[in-house]
């Protein structure tokens, strides 16, 4: 995350308005966070057009000291539209607040928080550090969804709404007061809201493009269709899949329902094999699993009990995970991205199984290691490299392979 300039937009009472944030950065052996903003003011624009204006013509602000200042202020203004990773409905907490405590939900208020103390501890707001201090259970939105089962979750839900109900108003006056947006040089912004318009342009175009070749991509997809070798996995939608650990290969089984991950086990641990044979060979008995329940599971039982069965695991379903953890603390250039990403993707899946959103939480864009890892598999050209150290996000990495391993159930 360190060596970024991030555009984030704030969803507040006169509006939405976007900004840049620096998450935490080195300099020497001084650490640093800083928005968009000079002395008591947090800049914010209505537009990205305004926003790319601004940062142009201005070096008076708490960023241009940002190793990444020079690049970022020479973006093109459709490059500073925030990532809807990176909107944050500070109006629409207290609704968050007062429905129920959903994956989806929980993970959307709890980032919206976090970037909420990070303005009140950069700006030294009173009120909304206060707010924090005053109730610690919203720590317990970083553990998801199942910190609010039961009787005593929905009780520490209710908490949550309580605080928010009774005390969000001071902090969403506190963040109003000190939001501003300054003047902005007429001629700089002219060419800002040239180039967003040019932008816009450009996909209408390519939407036409697009339907002007349907014929022709329907008939291409259709002829690569054919070319693909239908086998008996493909038929039945079930995958075996290969985990490297750092301590052994192991071997399982997943489907996707409902866009869900399934995989072969069940109570959110996955049943893992030694080999392909020992597989196979469990597979042709009997056991109570979640992936019996899917409709083709029967066919891979039948051939596993008539001998017929051949447990072929894809390059795209082979995860390898040792190693991963010293390469992010070596820096990215020495991380291999595709099995970072599949990595990303089996760590994901087996939280999914599991309905557990830690996983997600850890890995969300405003986080460090989610910043560093979303730079690795999804680089941009207007993102700068990350700066060492990276000790952390390995850490929270090794973290998050510790807790996937404690799902794995040898069989």
């Amino acid at each position: 995350m360190a060596g970024d300039i991030v555009p984030i937009e704030l969803g507040l009472t006169r509006g939405d308005l976007v900004t840049l944030w620096a998450p935490r950065w080195r300099e020497g052996d001084d650490e640093w966070e800083a928005f968009l903003g000079h002395e008591e003011d947090l800049y914010g624009f209505p537009s990205v057009a305004e926003l790319a204006a601004f940062i142009r013509t201005n070096n008076d602000n708490d960023l241009v000291e940002h190793p990444s200042w020079p690049v970022v202020s020479k973006l093109a203004a459709p490059e500073l539209e925030p990532d809807e990773n990176f909107a944050f409905d500070l109006i629409g907490v207290p609704e968050l607040a007062a429905g129920d405590p959903e994956g989806l939900t929980i993970s959307e208020l709890e980032s919206t928080l976090a970037m909420v103390r990070n303005i009140g501890e950069v700006c030294d707001l009173e009120p909304v550090i206060k707010f924090f201090e005053n109730h610690p259970e919203l720590a317990y939105l970083r553990g998801g969804a199942d910190e609010f089962v039961g009787r005593e979750g929905e009780a520490l839900w209710d908490r949550i709404g309580t605080a928010v109900a009774e005390d969000w108003d001071a902090v969403l006056d506190a963040i109003d007061s000190i939001v501003t947006t300054p003047d902005i040089d007429a001629d700089a912004l002219s060419i800002a809201e040239a180039e967003v318009l040019a932008a816009e342009e450009n996909v209408v175009d390519a939407d036409d493009d697009a339907e002007s070749d349907e014929d022709y991509e329907e008939y291409d997809t259709d002829e690569t269709e054919e070319e693909e070798e239908e086998t008996f996995w493909t038929l039945v939608g079930i995958d075996p899949i290969k985990i490297i650990t750092s301590e052994t290969t192991y071997y399982s089984l997943r489907c996707y329902l409902n866009d869900h991950a399934v995989f072969l086990g069940h109570g959110g641990r996955i049943s893992v094999f030694g080999s392909e044979r020992a597989l196979a060979r469990y597979l042709a008995d009997n056991h109570d699993h979640e992936l019996a329940r899917v409709s083709t599971y029967e066919q891979v039982q039948n051939a596993a009990v008539d001998g017929s069965l051949d447990v072929e695991v894809t390059d795209e379903n082979v995860y390898v995970l040792p190693g991963l953890a010293d390469d992010l603390a070596a820096g990215p250039d020495t991380v291999d991205a595709d099995q970072l990403e599949l990595a990303v993707e089996l760590f994901t899946d087996a939280a999914d199984f599991a309905k557990d959103d830690a996983t997600d939480a850890a890995l969300a864009p405003s986080t460090p290691l989610g910043w560093y890892v979303s730079y690795i598999i999804e680089p941009t050209p207007s993102r700068m490299t990350p700066n060492p150290p990276f000790q952390a996000e390995s850490e929270s990495w090794r973290a998050l392979e510790n807790e996937f391993e404690n799902r794995l159930r040898p069989e």
